[in-house]
């Protein structure tokens, strides 16, 4: 008994030690990445740096507004693409099909959440950038298929096993005694699901959807292959765009010599890794509150 105790209070100690190291290379991150911005935020404001669209690093012009722009568009565009019919596909696994279905599909979501994200990328550069500049030359949208709609396309497809799994964890923890009190009061099974176990799993829907979010805001090599990487604002779906990961993945080490421009490249890395951490954090406390409920 007195090693047993012992081995616990050591597995415990090292079980702390491990979360306060994951903890500080986390804000450690976040404070290299401050002290590396610090030269670009004390000669340019905010403002400029955010509300400018002019990207000439030579000219010392470092307006991140494209770069933005072209990262929530996207993103918001996956998921208006993806998250309708996941939630739809998670409502029907969860309350409609077999216990066998349930199985046999999960491992086929993980497999599609393993894949690479560059052969996502290729397939968008093979199917959907083809398809993208066909559909945007019978809507009177001339391009080189390499587009904004490009890149939320491939996004909308890596985010669904995300999203679908989340989804399914949140319904399956709707307790049964719900569905069998709406059942025993009358209620059909569809009524039972759209007003019992969809509202109740309301809150995990959101936590599901802001997790797909932050995976698909910091994509990079899969969006960079197909959106186009122009470094200009984007006036319509189909127009090339450039987003943040993008610029990280394709300019870090190059031009290093420019003044600020190593400082602008890290302020980007700080402007996504603070909205990931953030949305993360939301997402998990929403789920934290469906747990505790």
């Amino acid at each position: 008994m007195p090693r047993r105790s012992s081995l616990d209070s050591l597995s415990q100690v090292l079980a702390r030690i491990f979360l306060l190291l994951a903890v500080a290379t986390a804000l450690l991150l976040l404070v290299g990445l401050f002290l590396k911005s610090r030269p670009i935020l004390m000669r340019v404001s905010l403002w400029e740096l955010f509300s400018g669209d002019s990207w000439r690093p030579l000219r010392g012009e470092f307006g991140f507004f494209p770069f933005i722009l072209s990262t929530v568009v996207v993103t918001l565009i996956a998921l208006l693409l993806a998250v309708p019919p996941c939630l739809l596909a998670a409502v029907y696994l969860s309350e409609y099909s077999s216990r066998r279905l349930q199985q046999s599909f999960r491992p086929i979501l993980e497999v599609l959440a393993a894949i690479p994200s560059v052969i996502y990328g290729l397939w968008g550069v093979l199917i959907i950038v083809p398809l993208t500049r066909t559909v945007g030359g019978w809507l009177g949208h001339a391009n080189s298929g390499y587009t904004l709609i490009a890149g939320g396309m491939v996004l909308a497809i890596m985010v669904v096993p995300f999203i679908i799994s989340l989804s399914m964890e949140v319904l399956l923890a709707v307790p049964a005694e719900a569905r069998l009190t709406a059942l025993a009061l009358g209620c059909t099974r569809w009524e039972t699901t759209r007003h019992v176990v969809v509202r109740h799993a309301q809150r995990g829907f959101f936590a599901a959807v802001l997790l797909g979010f932050s995976r698909a805001f910091g994509e990079t090599i899969a969006v960079m292959m197909v959106i186009g990487n122009v470094a200009k604002t984007p006036r319509s779906l189909f127009d090339p765009a450039y987003t943040l990961p993008a610029l990280i993945a394709n300019n870090y080490g190059e031009m290093m010599s420019i003044p600020l421009y190593d400082s602008a490249i890290m302020l980007a890395a700080l402007i996504l890794m603070v909205i990931i951490i953030a949305v993360n954090l939301i997402a998990h406390r929403i789920l934290g509150k469906l747990e505790i409920r």
